[in-house]
C-alpha cells in the first residue's frame, strides 16, 4: 500500500512538503512545478485517488434556471441536489448563485465554478473575466476554455430514430421544446429537433407536418402539443413519437389515452430522462435513462483536476445512455 514516505521517495521531495500538499495545507507557499511532480508520484503509486480529499475553497455553483423551469422539468432539480450532495462528499465548499441573483453578484475572487443553465454571451464573458476553471453541466457554451460535461442527446435521437424502424415504424413524429436564446431573447430549435430532422432526412422519412414543438418542458406543454397533433392529423398520426423530455412525454400519453389512441398499438412513444414517474404513468414509458448523478460527478471531478492537479487541456465529455424499454413504444 502506498504511503507518504513511498510519494515522498518516488517525487524527491520532504515527507513533510508531500504531507501538506497532498492534504492541500493553504499555508504551504510551493512552486506549481513541484505539486506537479507530487501530484503524479501519488498517480504513479495508485495513492491520491483511494485517499485524498483536499478541501476546495470558494467555488461557485452557478444555477442558472428561473423557479418555474426548475418544477417544470425535475431534470434540472435531480441535478440541483446531486451536485450539492456530491460537492460535501468531495470536500468542495459551494456557494449555489441564481440566475434571478444576476452575473454581477458571484464574487471576483472566486476558484472556479460549475454551472447549469443558459448563459448569454455577456454573462459568459464576464466569467471569463473571474476565473478559466469551471464546467458547464448539460451545455457547450465556450468549448475552447471550459470543461462541459452532457448527455449525448444527438445519439440519443438517432438511436430511437433506428429503433423505430426496427420495429417497422416510418412514420415518425417529433415532439419536443424550444431553446431559449439569451442574446436574443427568441426560441431557437434544440438540439434533439435539429437532430432528429437532419437524421429523417437522410432516410428520406422527414415530414414537416409530424413536428410539434413549442417552448417548455413541462406537461402542459406535451399536453398541448399532442392535442394539436390529433386535431391537425387525425387519422393520419404517426404510428411512433420520439418525445424530447418526459415531463413532456408524460403530457402526450395522456392526451392520446383521452383520444382514445391505443399504447403502442395504435402509437409508440419513446422519451428521454427516466425521471421517478416514468414507470407510473399509463402505460409505463420508454425512455433513455440519464444519469444525473454521473454527470455532476464528472463535473466535479473535471473541476478538481483544473483546480488541484493543474490540468491545462481543455476537456468536453459525452455521457452515453440506457434505453428503458417499457410498454409505450412497440
Amino acid at each position: 500500500m502506498a504511503t507518504i514516505k513511498g510519494i515522498a521517495e518516488e517525487s524527491g521531495f520532504s515527507i513533510s512538503t508531500v504531507s501538506r500538499v497532498l492534504n492541500n495545507d493553504q499555508s504551504l507557499s510551493v512552486p506549481d512545478e513541484t505539486r506537479e511532480k507530487i501530484y503524479e508520484a501519488a498517480e504513479k503509486l495508485n495513492y491520491r485517488k483511494k485517499t485524498i480529499k483536499p478541501l476546495v475553497k470558494n467555488i461557485a455553483f452557478l444555477y442558472w434556471l428561473t423557479d418555474f423551469e426548475e418544477l417544470e422539468d425535475v431534470y434540472f432539480k435531480s441535478m440541483r441536489l446531486e451536485v450539492e450532495k456530491l460537492a460535501k462528499q468531495m470536500n468542495v465548499e459551494l456557494e449555489t448563485y441564481k440566475v434571478s441573483d444576476g452575473i454581477n453578484r458571484i464574487p471576483e475572487d472566486i476558484e472556479g465554478f460549475i454551472a447549469v443553465g443558459t448563459f448569454s454571451d455577456k454573462e459568459l464573458e464576464y466569467l471569463k473575466g473571474l476565473t478559466k476553471n469551471g464546467v458547464f453541466i448539460d451545455s457547450t457554451p465556450e468549448p475552447n476554455i471550459y470543461d462541459s460535461v452532457r448527455p449525448d442527446l444527438a445519439q440519443i435521437t438517432k438511436r430511437t430514430v433506428d429503433f423505430f424502424m426496427d420495429k417497422g415504424h416510418s412514420d415518425i413524429g417529433f415532439v419536443g421544446g424550444t431553446f431559449h436564446n439569451p442574446n436574443t431573447g427568441g426560441e431557437e430549435m434544440d438540439l434533439r429537433e435539429r437532430t432528429f430532422r437532419a437524421y429523417m432526412e437522410e432516410r428520406g422519412l422527414l415530414k414537416e407536418e409530424y413536428i410539434f414543438c413549442h417552448r417548455g418542458f413541462s406537461v402542459e406543454n406535451g399536453y398541448k402539443l399532442m392535442g394539436e397533433a390529433i386535431r391537425k392529423l387525425g387519422g393520419n398520426l404517426p404510428s411512433a413519437f420520439f418525445i424530447a423530455a418526459d415531463p413532456i412525454a408524460v403530457g402526450c400519453l395522456q392526451a392520446l389515452n383521452e383520444h382514445g389512441y391505443a399504447i403502442p398499438n395504435k402509437v409508440s412513444v419513446i422519451s428521454v430522462n427516466n425521471i421517478s414517474v416514468a414507470k407510473y404513468v399509463s402505460p409505463p414509458l420508454t425512455t433513455f435513462h440519464i444519469d444525473t448523478k454521473e454527470l455532476c460527478k464528472n463535473a466535479l471531478e473535471m473541476l478538481l483536476e483544473q483546480l488541484v492537479e493543474k490540468r491545462k487541456y481543455v476537456k468536453t465529455l459525452y455521457l452515453g445512455s440506457e434505453l428503458i424499454v417499457r410498454k409505450s413504444a412497440d
